[in-house]
């Protein structure tokens, strides 16, 4: 079942999106060669918890961070680590989430660090674009996989490829609720997207193929090709004047 939130849980969750938004734009702001992953995500903790709220993905099913920062390569759920030092034209994909109150706000950045490739640069372009294509679908009325096609089609368009494995959900009281949002599939399908619904949606898009695997530590999805990968993701919801994104400041 799809949960529609009532005016007040959706004020609730556009607080929790607008600390996630600032621990966000502090990690961006502090993103420069030579600084660890794990500096990143004491900085994420302590604007979250500075603003009264709780990191979202701290011990959730026993992750140990603050943010997930996954780099180059890695999709997603990077552990923040003391040894990883970003580097001269790393690009850093950032996933943060906050509660205010028992509600969940979710987004996710995908960060030069200093100069990058002309590749890396068209691959964060695209995916940018590819999370506004498919926020651009969610209308009452419309179809969940709307959104999916909107964001599979633009990604493909470019070259790239989607990560299948990997998907957009629900959100308000639980990090995950229903339904799934997968960044594949055929317009048209899928539960009719109604005023009230709150969708987090997260395109996650690799520069080659679309195979990805997880590594021994049990959280960080990598890339089978070794290739890089971006990742972008707005809470949103759908109103009657269409959608609103949560995860701004």
């Amino acid at each position: 079942m799809i949960i529609r939130k009532s005016q007040t849980e959706i004020d609730i969750m556009r607080e929790a999106g607008r600390v996630t938004a600032r621990a966000l734009r502090s990690v961006g702001e502090a993103v420069r060669a030579g600084v660890t992953t794990l500096e990143l995500d004491e900085l994420a903790e302590a604007v979250i918890r500075d603003a009264g709220a709780k990191p979202a993905f701290k011990g959730y099913h026993g992750f140990p961070g603050t943010i997930c920062a996954s780099l180059n390569h890695q999709v997603v759920h990077g552990i923040p680590s003391s040894v990883v030092v970003l580097r001269e034209g790393d690009i850093l994909s950032v996933d943060c989430g906050a509660i205010v109150d028992g509600y969940f706000g979710d987004s996710a950045l995908t960060f030069p660090v200093g100069r990058i490739t002309a590749e890396a640069t068209r691959l964060l372009d695209a995916t940018r674009r590819s999370l506004e294509a498919g926020i651009s679908r969610c209308h009452s009325g419309m179809r969940l996989y709307d959104i999916s096609s909107a964001v599979q089609t633009l990604a493909e368009g470019e070259g790239f490829s989607v990560v299948k494995e990997y998907v957009g959900h629900g959100i308000g009281r639980n990090m995950h609720e229903e339904p799934q949002i997968p960044n594949y599939g055929q317009a048209g399908q899928g539960p009719s997207l109604k005023t009230g619904m709150v969708l987090a949606i997260e395109p996650m898009i690799n520069a080659g193929d679309a195979g990805v695997e997880s590594l021994d530590d049990g959280w960080t999805v990598v890339t089978r090709d070794g290739k890089l990968s971006a990742h972008f993701e707005h809470t949103i919801v759908i109103t009657d004047e269409g959608p609103v994104i949560l995860t701004v400041e």
